[in-house]
């Protein structure tokens, strides 16, 4: 039977070519963000298939099983405020785009694609600029607009920007951070921020790297939200088709490795960066060109989960008890393709409050607030948000004083205590 909140691509969502080749093969698992509000044992809830693709006409790599962004975005329950590391990130990243391209926001409009809570647009808001939120989570973008981040709660699309710029003018900075590879239909979007760019407008936008996942094994950033796995031989030949170039490209340390580019209207007055084609090479340096190279990336995948479950498991045959520490999307990719339930861990805690008495997805694992780490005092605390680790442990000292261990399963298998 078909399953009406999900369709499947046939082609590229770069190129257009139908000529793909499947690389990885992760486990189903429902939407990564799909929380529910009590437990069920009866209920089911929609899985979908989670399967990687190389494109064989120009190297992009993708998820074709496409869930209804409606159903993923409508209702989303991250906030970027409830990391302090993210704001701090958001607020470095806004001084170094205007360090690097001068006043770059002056005498326009900034405008977030996939806005959230408004976090990055604060910096911009700040300094006097005229600024847009666009985020379809509809609570979210309300809750923005009222602390003074006007934010458009709808999906970006060509039409919208049409609207906006009639509304509001030319945006001399488009942002999509985070969000660049959750669209499907990425030229329309493209060609959408393409006509609402001044005429030296940059758009700037962060993405999961393809290096960094393939060198660390961060497969867990893969799941249904995020359609693509950008790299940047790809993504140049991309913005050369709808009239845009690619002029920059920086390695950052967010989500464990991500790619920051910076792309311009063809023929604009920014001049282009050596940094483009050094990224190229390493890109081809390292094969990333080849579809033979992913082929040794699921054999590393699946024996990093025998050694973080046979690590677990041996714990629980001790009488030991286990619990997680945070619950982000990448969780549930993890835990369902190390098989890791309710058999393994207790409870999960969270810092954000919109998802603290909620249930994991699928496996529903209740989410506490960061107290019960010390109201339960599990033997062990699994860190499934490790790309936070390092603030994590910092702010638990006490947790490991009290004989506590965290374990960090990625980008290495690695235990901390005192």
């Amino acid at each position: 039977m078909t399953n009406v909140l999900s369709y499947r691509r046939t082609t590229c969502r770069l190129c257009g070519c139908s000529d793909l080749a499947l690389v990885l093969k992760l486990s189903p698992t429902p939407p990564a963000n799909a929380f529910v509000k009590s437990v069920d044992p009866s209920r089911n809830q929609a899985m979908f298939p989670l399967n990687l693709y190389f494109c064989l006409n120009c190297a992009h790599v993708q998820l074709l099983d496409v869930v209804d962004p409606s159903h993923l975005f409508r209702d989303y329950v991250y906030v970027s405020a409830t990391s302090p590391v993210f704001v701090e990130h958001f607020k470095n990243y806004s001084n170094e785009i205007l360090a690097k391209f001068g006043d770059c926001d002056q005498g326009g409009l900034v405008v977030d694609i996939g806005s959230n809570d408004g976090t990055l647009l604060q910096n911009f808001r700040a300094r006097g600029s005229k600024i847009l939120g666009i985020d379809p989570a509809v609570d979210i973008a309300s809750k923005a607009t009222e602390n003074g981040i006007e934010t458009i709660a709808e999906f970006f699309t060509s039409e919208l920007a049409i609207k906006i710029s009639e509304n509001y003018g030319e945006a001399k900075i488009v942002f999509a951070n985070n969000v660049f590879a959750h669209v499907d239909n990425l030229r329309d979007m493209v060609e959408g921020i393409q006509s609402l760019l001044s005429s030296d407008g940059i758009f700037v936008f962060e993405v999961s790297y393809l290096i960094d996942i393939f060198e660390k094994t961060l497969f867990d950033t893969i799941y249904h939200e995020h359609l693509s796995y950008h790299s940047v031989a790809p993504l140049k030949s991309f913005f050369t088709c709808i009239g845009m170039e690619l002029i920059a490209v920086d390695r950052v340390e967010s989500h464990g490795g991500s790619l920051r580019g910076v792309a311009q209207r063809a023929g604009g007055p920014k001049p282009k960066e050596p940094s483009v084609e050094l990224l190229i090479d390493l890109e081809f340096k390292l094969g990333l060109h080849d579809v033979e190279v992913f082929k040794e990336y699921e054999s590393k995948i699946n024996t990093r989960s025998v050694e973080v479950r046979d690590y677990l498991v041996a714990l629980k045959s001790e009488g030991k008890s286990i619990a997680g520490y945070g619950a982000p999307a990448k969780a549930t990719t993890l835990m369902y393709h190390f098989n890791i339930g309710s058999d393994l861990i207790d409870f999960i805690v969270d810092d954000n409050p919109i998802k603290q008495g909620m249930f994991s997805p699928g496996m529903q694992i209740p989410i506490l607030s960061p107290d019960y780490v010390y109201k339960k005092m599990p033997d062990v605390l699994l860190i499934l948000a490790w790309n936070f680790s390092e603030s994590i442990v910092q702010n638990h000292q006490r947790y490991l004083e009290g004989g506590g261990e965290f374990l960090v399963p990625l980008p290495e298998f690695r235990r901390i205590k005192l």
